[in-house]
């Protein structure tokens, strides 16, 4: 059987509808039931769809597709399961507590999600097309790891490693960190062991890192010159999904959520209204100093590495500092003023 084309080769239009129509039905059964249970497992569940669905639909079936196919599976299977059980676990998912009731932010977070997976999943979605993979129309095969090519060779070989780590180290992060929460009672416990002791946010490097691999497993047709013209233009131009998913972490939903409002936090456990017994802010002050933003390096190797280096090189950014001497005080203020509210 040959490639089956819906609504056009690339199957851009048929996985944003299948992304549109699932994130939609979601968004629905979150709002009338008030319910936070399935709202990460949408995105994991639409990755899984759309890997299924255009490797059926491409209907070729070159170890490269499969493989590239797999790979995003177990990936949002695993990444689904996962979240899914930590939902349940806790009970709820406080990130919703605000927007849960309010349709207009609920409806963006999931418009978001549709956009998210659509847009990371374009390298595998392009690749499995027939406008890629199908001889008929000029698209063809490259097969994988072929040694008399060494280019392609070095490139799946890189592909694989840089999947295979990145995947391992969100496997790793996302258990310890669970691990961490459920087993450590002390208030203001610092996460310093394991990948968290190299890595302030390894979960987010690990994901950057595997979803670069897949871009450059599935960009082979393009680069040895065996897609179309058209499906080697789409192929390139899907680096947007590693790119946008490099951004979204380091400049919307992750470090930007994270490090700052954390710094914070330990900051008035120290200094605020009512601070606690030793001095967590200088603990955590520590922790920044010696650990990695993104991605893990040992502390030994990060520490006394120039300031400069951390910012630039690293990606440790001065916007991702909470600076005690000029935020310290409106925050201890906007900590008063809330527990006066509490208190009325």
């Amino acid at each position: 059987m040959s490639p089956v084309t819906v609504l056009d080769q690339y199957y851009l239009a048929i996985t944003f509808l299948i992304s549109l129509g699932l994130q939609g039905a979601l968004f629905a059964i979150c709002f009338i039931f008030q319910t936070d249970k399935v709202t990460d497992l949408g995105g994991s569940i639409n990755f899984f769809i759309l890997a299924l669905f255009t490797l059926l639909a491409g209907n070729t079936y070159y170890a490269r597709n499969i493989v590239a196919s797999v790979y995003v599976m177990v990936w949002s299977f695993r990444l689904g399961a996962f979240l899914f059980y930590r939902v349940m676990k806790t009970g709820k998912d406080g990130r919703f507590d605000e927007m849960r009731s309010a349709v207009t932010k609920l409806g963006g977070f999931f418009l978001f999600q549709l956009f998210w997976c659509w847009t990371v999943s374009l390298p595998l979605t392009i690749l499995n097309s027939p406008a890629v993979s199908d001889p008929a129309r000029g698209g063809g095969n490259v097969k994988f790891g072929t040694a008399s090519l060494l280019f392609v060779l070095a490139q799946d070989i890189i592909g694989i490693i840089l999947w295979v780590v990145g995947y391992t180290l969100e496997v790793m992060a996302d258990q310890q960190k669970f691990t961490f929460k459920f087993n450590n009672s002390q208030k203001g416990a610092i996460n310093d062991k394991g990948v968290w002791g190299w890595s302030r946010h390894p979960n987010y490097a690990g994901e950057i890192i595997l979803w670069w691999g897949m871009y450059a497993l599935c960009i082979a047709p393009a680069t040895h010159g065996v897609a179309s013209s058209g499906g080697r233009n789409a192929l390139i131009a899907s680096v947007v999904g590693p790119i946008f998913i490099s951004l979204l972490l380091y400049f919307v939903s992750g470090l930007p959520q994270s490090e700052k409002p954390t710094q914070k936090k330990y900051y008035l456990m120290s200094h605020g209204v009512d601070p606690e017994s030793g001095d967590k802010w200088a603990e955590y002050k520590a922790y920044l100093n010696r650990t990695s933003i993104l991605f893990p390096l040992p502390p030994a190797l990060y520490r006394p590495l120039p300031k400069w280096v951390k910012q630039t090189i690293l990606l440790d950014a001065p916007m991702y500092r909470f600076d005690e001497h000029k935020e310290g005080k409106e925050a201890v203020e906007e900590q008063r003023k809330k527990m006066a509210q509490s208190d009325n």
